[in-house]
């Protein structure tokens, strides 16, 4: 697939990697402003199955760096 459209691609070499990188860039722009946020109710990320549990177990340090 990628030889195929490197082959369709007008130019020379320095022209076809400046088209190819144009390409991706606006496929990566499509994503994630079109695609992304299209399909993100889809997806199962809010099922969230960890416990929380006891949020209170951490106590917090007085010289102010991580407890331990």
């Amino acid at each position: 697939m990628y030889a195929w459209i490197w082959r369709h691609l007008p130019g020379n070499v320095w022209v076809r990697l400046a088209i190819s990188i144009v390409l991706v860039l606006f496929i990566v722009y499509a994503l994630f402003t079109w695609i992304f946020p299209w399909a993100e109710p889809m997806l199962p990320f809010s099922d969230v199955t960890v416990d929380q549990g006891n949020v209170n177990d951490v106590t917090p340090n007085p010289s102010g760096g991580l407890p331990g």
